[in-house]
């Protein structure tokens, strides 16, 4: 018997030691490409970095960084501005048209479920460098196709992107037309995972397309909507490519956003230091943004699973 007992804690301590091996090699690359650059920019963002004869010198400057940011970098805050609304009005639409479409094609034929999938993921598969020149094609103010269609009709034309009242909107407009379709197919997955036995034994209980999209449906996709609202909100949080190559961050603040007055401050600026501290406050407000996500889903899935 203690023969036994010694025999399997051998295997045990032999289990560990392979679990710990296994995990070691991702732990270091983790750790390397992940944790290192964060440590690195906390030491840059309490920095003032000049450069002298081709090389850095560095002189620690404390929490001066953070608090010029927090009392003149008004143009940083102004992105963050311009971030919230974007990613709140864009997620917004890109959730509703995302599930609408995936409800379009779930209910359709085999022939037009295949139609229907490849035409809505065609915009997710353009590189960005070809979507901006497009679109600055439809909406550039003197020969842009939107334009010219209102011309057509007698109406005004209208500065789409450069006019600051109407800049953010139609970045906006680019951003659902583009990340649609990821939403598109992740709940087309989630829909298609759903057991169609819920809906067969239901069919007694609702007695229109409406009722049962609202009490069947939507509650037993809402872990797959909850998850895709969350990577899609903190995704949009890194929105850099469209607004670079359609405004430029103008006319003014209008569409500057928090990773292109990062992005000025670091090259164009050269500040280093003040770029660092930019980075570590958007880390952290995403940080929070991921843990608060997790919480309410994880919250859901505890109600669905006691009830």
């Amino acid at each position: 018997m203690a023969t036994r007992s010694l025999d399997a804690a051998k295997i045990e301590r032999a289990n560990l030691w392979w679990r710990i091996g296994s995990l070691a090699p991702a732990v270091i690359v983790l750790a390397v490409l992940s944790i290192w650059p964060v440590i690195n920019l906390a030491h840059l963002s309490v920095s003032d970095v000049k450069w002298a004869s081709g090389s850095a010198v560095t002189n620690f400057v404390g929490l001066q960084n953070f608090h010029e940011l927090f009392t003149g970098e008004r143009v940083y805050w102004a992105g963050v501005r311009n971030t919230i609304v974007f990613a709140v009005c864009a997620v917004t639409l890109q959730m509703f048209f995302g599930f609408t479409m995936a409800l379009a094609v779930r209910r359709a034929s085999k022939i037009g479920r295949s139609v229907l999938t490849a035409v809505f993921l065609l915009p997710i598969v353009i590189p960005p460098i070809v979507i901006g020149a497009m679109w600055r094609l439809l909406l550039g103010r003197d020969f842009g196709a939107v334009n010219s269609m209102l011309t057509f009709f007698g109406l005004p034309m209208v500065d789409w992107l450069g006019d600051p009242r109407f800049a953010l909107m139609s970045v906006i407009i680019v951003d659902v037309w583009h990340w649609t379709p990821f939403v598109f197919l992740l709940t087309l997955a989630g829909l298609e995972s759903l057991d169609q036995e819920v809906f067969d034994a239901a069919k007694l209980d609702v007695k229109s397309r409406w009722q049962e999209l609202r009490y069947i449906t939507i509650p037993l996709m809402m872990p797959t909507i909850l998850i895709t609202l969350a990577f899609r909100m903190i995704l949009s949080f890194k929105v850099f490519d469209e607004i670079f190559l359609l405004t430029g961050g103008g006319p003014g603040t209008a569409t500057e956003v928090i990773n292109f007055s990062i992005n000025r401050v670091f090259f164009a600026q050269d500040r280093a230091g003040m770029g660092a501290a930019m980075s570590l406050v958007t880390i952290f407000g995403v940080a929070v943004l991921i843990v608060l996500a997790n919480t309410v889903v994880r919250r859901r899935r505890r109600q669905e699973a006691s009830s």
